[in-house]
């Protein structure tokens, strides 16, 4: 997986301890009402597509930027769904980061779903009634957080309180 370089630049400081990271999730839907997952090279897991915010970069405009890069779909954010902050994670060379979600529920544009870069082995679209086994947990909270706004838009983002 690559890593932003002004993530290289900060690990050449701090080595590796705890990075705190802003990150965006796309729950993307199409006109079938089928959800877009993409299957991680790191983890081997079915996700939602996600990614980190490069420094000053807009959220909206990073995750259809993720989406593109990743799937070859174009996308268009509807809402902001949810916003929490996952655990820390370690990974296999040592750094640690944890990361704040901006969750948003978004709406297929244009675009054949297709492995787009060295992230992703698969890449498919899934009807919500039958989801891969595999889904990562922080991936299924992130679509239940989107599920609940489109439900209610009125009640706002999720987050923990």
């Amino acid at each position: 997986m690559p890593v932003p370089p002004f993530i290289t630049e900060l690990r050449a400081r701090v080595g590796h301890d705890l990075l705190w990271l802003p990150g965006v999730t796309g729950a993307v839907f199409d006109d079938e009402e089928r959800l877009l997952l993409v299957r991680r090279v790191d983890t081997g897991r079915w996700a939602l597509v996600s990614g980190i915010l490069e420094p000053g970069e807009q959220p909206a405009v990073a995750l259809v930027r993720e989406i593109t890069e990743e799937t070859g779909v174009h996308a268009e954010v509807l809402a902001l769904a949810g916003v929490r902050a996952g655990q820390p994670v370690t990974y296999p060379n040592g750094d640690v980061a944890q990361y704040l979600d901006l969750t948003f529920w978004c709406r297929y544009v244009a675009g054949e779903a297709t492995v787009s870069d060295d992230e992703s082995s698969d890449v498919g679209w899934f009807a919500l009634d039958d989801l891969p086994a595999d889904l990562a947990e922080s991936s299924r909270r992130r679509l239940r957080d989107t599920l609940e706004f489109r439900q209610d838009p009125a009640a706002g983002p999720a987050f923990d309180r």
